[in-house]
This record gives C-alpha cells, structure tokens and sequence, in this order.
C-alpha cells in the first residue's frame, strides 16, 4: 500500500475511533441527566450491580430509572438517529438530489396517517406501531405503483417517481387533517398532535426490540451496497457503461431505506431534518464517497439525535417535542452549510 493510501486509512479510522468515542461519551452523560440527576458514579455503580446480578440495595430506585427508562431511550434515540440518517444518505444518492430526504415518497406520512387512525381507534401502543409501519410502507408502494404506471416507457422514471411521491404525501397529509379534525379535542386530538410532533417519552425495551431487526435488515444492505451507491450517483448512462444495473440497485436502496424509516418513524413519530442535515455535514467531513458517508451517517445521526433528544429533555420542566427541536436547530444549520460547500455537491 502506497503511503498516501496508508495516511487516508489512519485518518479514516480516527474519524471512526473519535465519533465512537463522542457517542459513548454523550451516552453516559444523557444516562445522568433527566427529572431525577444522578452522579456519574452511581450510575457506573447500577450498571456494575446488573453486570454481575448483584442486589441493587439502595441503588434500587435508581436501577430501575436506568434500565426502564433512560437506557432504552439511549439506545433508541441511537438507533433511530441512525436510521433516518443513513436512509437519507441513501434516498440522495439514488435521486442524485442534495435536497431530498428520507421521507421522500411518503413513507412518514403514510406512517403519521397509520398511527392516527390506530389512535383515533383506541388502540394501544403496539398497534399503533404496527399500523403506522405498515401503512409507511404502503405510501411508498403507492408511490412506486403510480410511478410504474404513469412513466411507462419515459427516460426520467426517477423524476416521476418524486412527482408520485409527492402526491401520495400531500393525500395521507390531506387524510392526517381529516382524522385531526373528526378527533376528539380533549383526548385523542392531543394524543395525535403529540404523536405527530416527534418523541421518545414512551420508548420502551419491548418497542426497541419490534424496531430493530427491520432496521438492521434495511441498513445491511445499503452498507454492503455503498460503493455501487458512488457508480448510481454519476448518472444511469455511465453507470451502465461501469456494468452496473441501476435499476436494480436503485429499487434495492429505495426499499432498504423504506423499511429503515418505517420502522424509526413508527415508534418515534415524525422527526424531521435528521435525514437532510445529516449526510450533508457527513460529506463537509469526508467527502461525497458513499464508501464513507453511509457508515459515518450511521454513527453521526445517532450522536445527533441522541444529544437532541437529551436537551429536549432537560433544558425545561416539560419535554419539548423532537420534531420541534430538529426543526429549530436543523434549518438555520442547514442554510450554514449550504453557504460552505456551495457546488461541492
């Protein structure tokens, strides 16, 4: 290996080791703050306790505050960070389009229309997360299948399948106003609105556990499929020329990065901006190399969304909703970096 190529692997695996550091850092800081702050060392105590199935004794309290609620919300806001980051990474290089995001065709809301109709229902929590996955992943069917039907034999079947997703959000958004507006006002509507705006309030270890595996099977693929990502973005002549299948991949991606996105956004609400920011301030550290930037949006939306969601947390007495925060901090840190890199694109 040549000494340059030795040089960029070193800052590679740097950049790497420093955002696993970050993150674990952030992770036991969030651990001790909340409603009821704990020392850091009496956290390292109550994890220590449980490693070893010890009897928690008068750390008991604080035992089950760590393991029922602040540590699966650590992992979720880890893991559903990533998730909307890298398939926002992934619906931007399959639409060669620096302005798109994970929501693109509809799938958050198909998932917001799926959750309030199950709560208009009463149904509980499972459902709700079950039918707002599932009604995701049928936004971007019907998206594909309007898209299917109506480019036919035309050249640019990528921008007809962003018309149609299009579409079907501004009917399932038309649909969420309808079931807002038919909701009872003193008991579903709040619900609907809160669910709506984005929050990790009631995580629990048994919803972490329905979201994982459609997450890691969504995310596996688009790692292994990074550098045909790098071939897709040059355009469909050259990357046929280059023996790629595009149409292929690009079906493969799209619906890797669904299953990733309904399953964040079914238990997590609509969280927005994570997907568009995200990759961005990737490619400002790494360059536009899909070698790097999906695995570097996994880590990085995690830490992002993690730190969101301490602040939201505990910087007032309520809980500020997700949705309102990554909206507040994302925009204006957006239009930052759309300033730096210009045509970097």
């Amino acid at each position: 290996m040549r000494p340059g190529n030795e040089t960029a692997g070193f800052l590679r695996r740097r950049k790497y080791l420093l955002l696993a550091a970050l993150t674990l850092a952030a992770a036991a800081v969030s651990l001790t703050l909340g409603r009821y702050p704990a020392d850091a060392a009496d956290v390292f105590t109550v994890m220590r306790l449980r490693l070893t199935g010890a009897d928690p004794g008068e750390y008991a309290a604080l035992s089950g505050i760590i393991f029922a609620v602040r540590l699966p919300r650590v992992a979720g806001a880890l893991l559903i960070g990533a998730a909307l980051a890298v398939s926002g990474a992934a619906y931007q290089g399959v639409f060669r389009n620096p302005l798109v995001s994970s929501d693109l065709l509809g799938v958050s809301a198909g998932a917001g229309f799926g959750a309030a109709m199950a709560i208009l229902a009463s149904a509980n929590m499972i459902t709700v997360h079950f039918v707002s996955f599932f009604c995701g992943l049928g936004a971007v069917a019907a998206s594909y299948f309007i898209s299917a039907r109506l480019s036919g034999g035309l050249k640019e079947g990528t921008l007809v399948m962003v018309l149609a997703g299009i579409l079907v959000s501004t009917v399932f958004q038309a649909l969420i106003a309808f079931i807002k507006t038919v909701a009872d006002p003193f008991n579903k509507l709040p619900a609907i609105t809160y669910w709506l705006m984005g929050g990790l309030s009631s995580l629990t270890s048994a919803q972490l556990s329905l979201i994982a595996p459609p997450i890691i099977v969504g995310a596996l693929p688009l790692l292994l499929l990074r550098w045909k990502l790098n071939l897709l973005t040059l355009g469909e002549e050259e990357s046929l020329a280059l023996g790629l299948r595009p149409a292929l991949v690009r079906t493969v991606a799209v619906v890797c990065a669904t299953l990733v996105t309904a399953a964040a956004v079914s238990v997590s609400g609509i969280i927005g901006w994570i997907g568009l920011v995200i990759p961005h301030l990737v490619r400002s550290l790494t360059g536009p190399d899909y070698r790097d930037l999906i695995p570097m949006s996994l880590f990085l939306g995690g830490l992002y969304l993690l730190v969101i969601d301490t602040v939201a947390r505990t910087v007032l007495t309520m809980e500020i909703p997700l949705g309102i925060l990554t909206a507040l901090i994302g925009a204006p840190f957006f239009v930052y970096l759309l300033r730096r890199m210009k045509e970097a694109w």
